[in-house]
């Protein structure tokens, strides 16, 4: 749970994160092993890690299109400010295809990013998003390709720094 502080990271949890960036597979005691402390230095350091929301899961990293999902793109929606964003919010969660949406400044109030099966069937997801009275307008672009994959981990020497 994120406190809202901000994590002070040393060179020991940079090197702990950065090994399980490389082997998500990797256990404790194989941790400790390689990184020459003991084996409940490993859990604390990633106890506190955890806690603190620096590691926000240990889960698998999913690809869209490798489960048939090879249409991405990005959709800005105007809202009718009379609803408010949650329970736009709670209509897009209902969306599968929806992986994310971030409330923004701007033209738009949310934008979001969401996958399709085809061009075809990104029209059905569209139509299924602004099907809610509370979405006033919608502008969609299509990501061709992916040039740099969702990272953070390029951030972690930044932070220590």
């Amino acid at each position: 749970m994120n406190t809202g502080q901000i994590a002070q990271l040393d060179e020991l949890d940079v090197r702990l994160i950065e090994l399980l960036a490389e082997e998500p597979r990797i256990g404790v005691l194989e941790c400790s092993r390689r990184l020459h402390v003991a084996r409940g230095t490993v859990q604390a350091r990633l106890d506190k890690l955890v806690g603190r929301g620096v590691i926000a899961g240990f889960g698998p990293d999913l690809g869209p299109a490798a489960l048939g999902f090879t249409v991405t793109s990005f959709v800005t929606l105007e809202i009718s400010q009379r609803h408010g964003h949650d329970p736009v919010t709670r209509h897009l969660a209902a969306i599968p295809e929806v992986l994310e949406a971030h409330t923004i400044t701007g033209s738009g109030d949310l934008l979001c990013r969401i996958v399709a099966r085809s061009n075809t069937d990104l029209q059905r997801v569209i139509d299924q998003i602004v099907a809610y009275e509370g979405i006033t307008r919608a502008s969609t672009i299509i990501a061709l390709a992916e040039q740099i994959p969702y990272r953070v981990l390029p951030l972690l020497r930044s932070a220590v720094q």
